[in-house]
Formats: C-alpha cells, structure tokens, sequence
C-alpha cells in the first residue's frame, strides 16, 4: 500500500527501527530517535542495495517519489544510482577545491615553468591580488560573466581602463586553462568583450629628432644624481634594449671581449634568446661599470641590496630630474629613438633594425629564418649608432650620413 503525507506525519518511533514502504522499493526508516530517512531499494547486476534519498520532511513524499524515478532512469540506461551519487559527491568536492584563486595560482606557476619573464610574472601576480578578493574563494564552475564584470566595473568607474582591460585578460587566460584541464566547460568571459571601456592608446614619450636627442645626452652626461643611474642612462641609448631588460642585465651574460650581451629566453618578451652587439662605446661603459657592480650579479643593481636589479622607475625618475617630462621621454623611448633614426638614415635594412630591437615577426617561417641573420650587418650597425650619438652629444647641427649602405 502506498504511502500518504497523513500516514508519514502520525509515524512514530519504536524500540527498534522499522520501515514504511512505498512503492517501486522506495520506503522511509523509522529510527529509535524519531528520524525519518527515506531509503531505495534495488537490484543491479544480481545484486541488492539501498540507495539514501534523503530525509523528511527536508525530503517531502512528491519528491522522494521523484528521485526514485530519477534513479530507476538510471537503473534502465545501466547506471547504477548509488554509485552515480558517489561520484557527483566526489565531483563537488573537488570542483570545491577548484577556486578562481587556487588555478590562477597553478596556471601562473606553469607559466613560470614555461619561462615567462620574471617581471612579468610579477605583473600577472599583481593583476591576480585585484581579482582575488571578489573571486579567489569561489569555485571556477560557480563564476559568471555578470561576477567578473563586477569587479571590473569597480576599476573603469575609478577611470582606471587600462586596469580593467588587464584583469579582463588574465581572468580569461585563467578560465581558458581551467577549461583546458577538465575543470570547467567554457570561458565566461568569452561574451564580456567589448563591456568595458577601451583604454586609450598612449605611446611612450620619445624624442625622435637628431637635435633634440642631442640636448637628452648632454644632460645625460651632466646627470648628477646616483651613479648608477647616470650609468644606466648612458648605456640605454646605445644598446636600446627594452627597460626591463636593461634593468636584469647580469655580468654573467656579457662578454667584454667579444663585444656582445646574450639576453637569455627567459627575460625576453618573446621568449628567444637574443644577441646585443656591443660598440666600442658600450663595452668602454660597461668596463666602466664593472669596476663599481662586477664582476658578477646584476650590472645595475637596487641601491637596497645587490641580489635585486634596480628599480623599474629608477630611470625614468633620472629623465623627469633632468627636466624631460613623461610625454617627453621615457626609458622605453630609448627604443623608438633608435628605430626611427635608423630608419630615417636609409643605411640598414629595416630586417636588420627590427632584429636588433627583438621585434617578433608574424610570420613564423621567416621569424625562424630571420633570426640568424643580419648579424654582421648588426655589428656594424651598432658601432655606427654609437658613433652617431657621440656626435649629436657633441652639438653637430647636422649629422652626415656615410653614403655606403650596407646591405
């Protein structure tokens, strides 16, 4: 006979547990303390067993009925329902486990692995401490795109676009990794392009005409402040390196006497070793600068301590105290100085000038080609450049180009 609400409900314990039955092998367990646990029996490959369905009236009679047929739906796809509820509880537990926070650490610590450039992991690690506290707690599987917009949506209203385009990017990376190690489905983020403010393009200040170049490295050379900083704006423009690069510079990459700097995979921001000519000017610098940082550690080390290379904004603060503001001139304008000069001189071919800036080229076949070559032409560009920059230092109004070109 069928249970009723009415029946259940005027069950009472007794000394010993006993059972109302159902239907289709669901009943519910009458404990010595008055529980009420609804229980299914049933048979799989010969055998019998119980599955828990829940207890009363937390699980009312309509829908203990419900989940018996839920697992005799199973029962008849093959499945068995006990084993079935094991494995979800197993799955929650783990997608529990499965936090923002906790795989964005492990997919930063892969990176890390892979060789991703120390300061920009940094970076990455900064961008993850801002997604953290409204994110970092909670299951991958639990995150919606209106949840990370939240966040998002508190940096674009500070202004902050470029902020929270940074977080929009890494979040995506992180749900991306999640999704490619079986632990969520799809990025939540995919349909968030577009929702928040573009950051405004803002190129880094440079000066790009001969006589004001010249102006920037007579000030250099007048530069009074820390040594080390005088040396490092002094270096910069020769070997026109990325800032960051310049700043992990260690002697154990430089060879003095055969005039080149070999910056390791790991520091670069394409991750591919990459060769610096030195000129005659750059290797007398650098046996300037051995004398006071070598002969081993960073070539510019932080004024604290030795084992960290200076500070990130130490020389753009050494241009903003020689009078050159940020839209004017920064350690990365170094770079666009030296690129658009060169090119302006017609002497080198423009393969030459984007190998010597460690520019990555889209296409991968000629990028493998290309990065081999060029390395003669290289040297004598750098001893040219240097050469160059002696004399707009020294006041020429104008500089003659060699009428060779050499290809």
């Amino acid at each position: 006979m069928a249970l009723t609400d009415t029946a259940i409900r005027n069950a009472k314990p007794r000394d010993r547990e006993y059972k109302l039955s159902d239907s289709g092998g669901l009943y519910l367990l009458i404990t010595p303390a008055g529980g009420k646990l609804w229980r299914l029996k049933f048979r799989i490959d010969g055998r019998e067993k119980k599955l828990a369905v829940g207890s009363y009236p937390a699980i009312g009679l309509a829908d203990a009925r419900k989940r018996r047929d839920e697992a005799r739906e199973l029962m008849a796809a093959g499945k068995d329902p006990a084993r079935e509820k094991q494995q979800a509880k197993h799955r929650a537990k783990v997608a529990a486990g499965d936090t923002f926070g906790e795989i964005g650490r492990e997919y930063l610590d892969k990176r890390r692995r892979e060789g991703m450039a120390e300061r920009t992991l940094e970076k990455a690690e900064f961008h993850l401490s801002r997604l953290v506290p409204s994110l970092g707690r909670l299951p991958v599987i639990d995150i919606t795109a209106p949840d990370v917009l939240a966040v998002l949506r508190v940096y674009e209203k500070q202004g902050k676009n470029e902020t929270a385009n940074r977080l929009l990017q890494l979040a995506s990376r992180i749900f991306r990794y999640a999704v490619a190690t079986a632990r969520l489905t799809s990025d939540p983020t995919r349909d968030l392009r577009g929702a928040i403010t573009a950051p405004r393009v803002k190129h880094f200040g440079a000066i790009i005409e001969p006589k004001r170049a010249g102006d920037l490295l007579r000030a250099i050379n007048s530069y009074e402040g820390m040594g080390i900083t005088k040396f490092a704006l002094q270096l910069a423009p020769h070997v026109f390196v990325r800032p960051g690069e310049l700043r992990h510079a260690e002697w154990s990459e430089i060879d003095l006497e055969a005039a080149v700097w070999i910056i390791p995979a790991e520091k670069m921001k394409m991750r591919q070793p990459h060769r610096v000519p030195l000129s005659r000017q750059s290797v007398g610098l650098l046996r300037e600068i051995h004398t006071v940082t070598g002969p081993a550690g960073y070539v510019f080390p932080s004024v604290r301590t030795r084992t960290r290379p200076m500070s990130e904004n130490t020389i753009n603060a050494g241009l903003r105290r020689l009078g050159f503001s940020s839209d004017e001139m920064t350690a990365h304008g170094f770079r666009a100085m030296a690129s658009t000069l060169l090119n302006e001189s017609g002497k080198w071919s423009p393969d030459a000038i984007e190998r010597a800036l460690a520019h990555a080229d889209s296409d991968g076949v000629r990028a493998a080609y290309h990065r081999g070559t060029h390395w003669q032409e290289r040297v004598a560009m750098a001893q040219w450049w240097s050469d160059y920059l002696d004399q707009l230092r020294k006041g020429a109004d104008i500089v003659a180009f060699p009428e060779n070109k050499i290809a």
